[in-house]
């Protein structure tokens, strides 16, 4: 499930910052415009220890972004795999390059219903006036004390937008 190497990929579409490795697109996650891909066109992403190396800890509106850009690309249950360095491995900030750690409550921010049911209930903020996104959370693996391992199920339409379409129908 995790590995780059998976066997049964077809049509595999790979994007990396560095030219060398011969991707599919060159083309840096860091960069704050929009993946070059179309809304709904990917059943699966995989992203493996990369993510701690995209925005600075504490960018929320890079954060959001970054999620609400995966989230358009996939299609309606696409997942997300993701790994990074487990929060207390000495790698999460012993590499020179990371400039973030993604541990387990990142991921409740991407869950519209977690998310609503945390806020005004626990000390979290509040950001669904910029996140309209909505992933399930499919998959946690915590059991590495040097990687977190976890997958995302893209939720279209997102559940936020249903409530205030649903909340619209029930006025009229």
């Amino acid at each position: 499930m995790f590995s780059p190497d998976h066997p049964e990929w077809t049509g595999l579409i790979t994007l990396d910052n560095n030219p060398d490795c011969k991707p599919d697109w060159v083309w840096d996650l860091r960069n704050p415009t929009p993946l070059p891909f179309d809304a709904d066109t990917f059943d699966e992403i995989h992203a493996y220890e990369v993510l701690e190396h995209i925005a600075q800890q504490g960018d929320y509106t890079a954060f959001f972004r970054q999620f609400s850009d995966y989230w358009r690309i996939l299609k309606p249950d696409g997942l997300f795999f993701a790994t990074v360095p487990a929060k207390d491995s000495v790698w999460a900030w012993g590499d020179p390059s990371h400039t973030r750690v993604i541990q387990q409550e990142n991921l409740i921010f991407l869950c519209q219903k977690i998310y609503s049911e945390q806020v005004g209930v626990t000390p979290m903020s509040d950001f669904r006036y910029i996140y309209k996104a909505d992933f399930d959370i499919a998959y946690l693996d915590t059991s590495d004390a040097n990687i977190f391992k976890f997958v995302l199920k893209a939720v279209k339409p997102s559940r936020i937008y249903q409530e205030k379409q649903d909340a619209v129908r029930e006025q009229a």
